[in-house]
């Protein structure tokens, strides 16, 4: 379900960054502090591009990790958004997107058709091995850009005024899975089943980022 998942995700982002209200924002403030419209695209586009090298990378026979340690392997994940770190998150997106609107549009939606046929041709159990990082199966390298996908489309979208992909819930299951165990992390289980059931007693926040 996942590689299903990811590629109804990919297609439903390239129609997002595809959006006239997209070209017509490009340079104006995305709704993500620090983020212009532009450079919020690269970025939502990034997750998309670059599977492709990922993919033709031989692996080198490493271990994988578990998806969670993914995330809590680096210090990314708790760094401070104007920090070092996510400044070259935002550079990276900001050289993604600086052809312009039509020619991003224009490489997404082109790696989207080829990743139709490229991910189901992989075999189940396949690894990847991501440069300068470590390796994960393909399935959970997969799930970490649906995140991305994810959130980053509805991002974009609330930032034009287009509506946010609405795909079938099944299709953000994992997602929703995987954004639980990172909240437990970062706020405690009590604080996210009281987020879940009890509203009375819900924290401010169970943001999982």
């Amino acid at each position: 379900m996942i590689r299903e998942a990811y590629l109804r995700w990919a297609t439903a982002a390239a129609e997002v960054i595809r959006s006239p209200s997209v070209a017509t924002a490009w340079d104006e403030p995305s709704v993500l502090p620090g983020y212009r419209v532009g450079g919020l695209c690269g970025h939502l586009a990034r997750n998309i591009v670059l599977v492709e090298p990922v993919l033709a990378r031989p692996a080198d026979g490493a271990r994988p990790i578990p998806v969670l340690d993914h995330y809590t392997r680096d210090d990314w994940l708790d760094a401070d958004p104007q920090g070092e770190e996510h400044l070259g998150i935002r550079a990276r997106g900001e050289k993604a997107a600086a052809e312009g609107p039509e020619v991003l549009a224009r490489r997404v939606t082109d790696a989207v058709g080829r990743l139709y046929e490229a991910i189901p041709a992989e075999p189940a159990d396949r690894v990847v091995d991501l440069p300068g990082m470590w390796s994960l199966t393909l399935d959970d390298f997969l799930l970490t850009r649906l995140v991305e996908v994810v959130v980053h489309s509805d991002d974009l979208a609330v930032s034009v005024s287009v509506p946010s992909p609405g795909l079938p819930p099944e299709y953000c299951e994992d997602v929703i899975a995987l954004l639980a165990r990172l909240a437990v992390r970062r706020h405690g289980p009590t604080a996210v089943v009281r987020a879940f059931s009890r509203g009375e007693r819900a924290p401010g926040t169970v943001s999982a980022f």
